[in-house]
């Protein structure tokens, strides 16, 4: 949910509704031809990633759903999920400082209410980096320890 905020401010800028920003700064996110398809996919990535998050907490991140072929009804291993998750809130805790070192130094062209709302919308992804590493060490716990999963995944 830390993401959603951002997400959308992107996907406004990308279907054309004013944000508050300069006309440079819209030519510039919207680069002719691309800009609106990154700035979406951009979107779509990070909400992918966040979905996948929620596996940490639900059911099938212990146990693969039964309309995976192959895998269905098996355990999913741990290791590579703590590792793989672990890296993701390194980077976006890491894309989160710099993010932030970057936008208070930037030189922005934007309206005072622009800012405000970029700040607004930009500010909950500084908490997913660490949120998602205290979710992976929970979830981690949770699956090494010696009691067997109940879980039951439809």
């Amino acid at each position: 949910m830390t993401n959603v905020p951002s997400g959308l401010w992107r996907l406004a800028i990308a279907v054309g509704i004013p944000v508050g920003l300069g006309p440079s700064e819209y030519e510039q996110l919207r680069a002719p031809g691309w800009g609106s398809v990154y700035l979406v996919g951009l979107s779509l990535v990070a909400e992918a990633f966040a979905v996948l998050a929620l596996g940490l907490v639900q059911g099938w991140g212990e146990i693969w759903p039964r309309w995976i072929p192959y895998l269905r009804g098996r355990r999913v291993p741990v290791l590579p999920v703590t590792v793989v998750a672990g890296f993701g809130a390194l980077a976006t805790t890491v894309f989160g400082v710099m993010f932030v070192h970057t936008s208070l130094n930037a030189d922005i062209e934007a309206s005072a209410w622009g800012m405000g709302l970029l700040n607004v919308v930009y500010a909950p992804l500084l908490l997913w980096g660490p949120l998602l590493g205290a979710v992976t060490v929970h979830y981690y716990r949770r699956r090494t320890t010696s009691r067997p999963p109940e879980i039951i995944c439809g």
